[in-house]
């Protein structure tokens, strides 16, 4: 062996394993979001996103995911892996995924708001930073089960928050449980924002705990119309509990990472899309 080719030899191994390594914890990012960006994995993995293209071409060609336009999804046979119909992420966790894709909708999701409107917004991360959005609205009238949109919307002077009543749910900080949803009954307001931990064109928005999808039920039929808001990694994912069918949505905010043919068949289905681009 010529001098110098023990270490070349040492430098591909390392490289051979640093790749299978980042495979690996891209694999393992998309099982437990169903749908990463590009951007998400990159800065997962450290790498740059030209590294992270390579990798998902070679991950694709093995049949282990699908790239598309900003990311990739799971196949569907793989799309929602053991345990995560029923596994309901915490707030600190969802905190961290796709924050800037949540900040770019949160604000055009605002655009749908106009002074004087009377509205019901549900729990979630997303729904937390659109309330942020609401602070400059006049007259405003906001129902909500979320501690989280109440604590954003306390300051706002000419905006009046009602908290439902109900049982505290840490994981997410919301009011669960009969009391919130007696609370609702008989309200009628202009538009519900609901966010959900899955969204499909054939079961509409889903959660995994089935107090969260009986108070986000509560809150979507006390509106004229129903606005969701999801990032694409919950784009074609699936969650144990339905809370509302794709026909009662009236509109979705998505980012543009979102799965292209779910988005097109959502929009055959009658959905309004509005995509943001962080």
């Amino acid at each position: 062996m010529a001098p110098g080719d023990d270490s070349r030899t040492a430098t591909e191994g390392r490289r051979t394993m640093f790749a299978a390594e980042r495979r690996q914890r891209i694999l393992e990012l998309m099982h437990a979001n169903g749908a990463v960006s590009l951007r998400d994995i990159a800065q997962a993995v450290q790498s740059s996103e030209v590294t992270v293209r390579r990798d998902l071409r070679i991950l694709e060609a093995d049949g282990l995911l699908n790239r598309h336009h900003g990311g990739a999804t799971l196949p569907g046979a793989l799309a929602t892996p053991p345990g995560a119909l029923s596994r309901e992420p915490t707030y600190a966790q969802k905190a961290q995924v796709a924050a800037a894709e949540k900040a770019a909708i949160a604000e055009l999701a605002a655009s749908l708001v106009e002074d004087g409107d009377a509205i019901v917004i549900g729990a979630g991360t997303t729904t937390q930073l659109f309330a942020q959005q609401l602070t400059r609205y006049a007259e405003l009238a906001v129902v909500t089960n979320s501690l989280l949109v109440a604590q954003a919307l306390a300051n706002a002077p000419r905006v009046e928050v009602v908290l439902t009543g109900g049982t505290l749910r840490g994981a997410i900080l919301a009011l669960v449980g009969s009391a919130a949803e007696r609370s609702l009954a008989g309200l009628r307001v202009r538009r519900a924002f609901i966010s959900g931990n899955g969204l499909t064109p054939e079961r509409g928005v889903s959660t995994p705990n089935m107090q969260v999808a009986s108070v986000d039920r509560a809150l979507a039929a006390a509106a004229e119309e129903i606005v969701v808001l999801a990032d694409h990694t919950k784009i074609g994912v699936d969650t144990m509990v339905q809370t509302v069918p794709t026909d009662e949505i009236d509109h979705l905010v998505t980012d543009d990472a979102a799965p292209r043919d779910v988005l097109d068949e959502l929009a055959n289905r009658a959905v309004r899309l509005h995509v943001a681009r962080p």
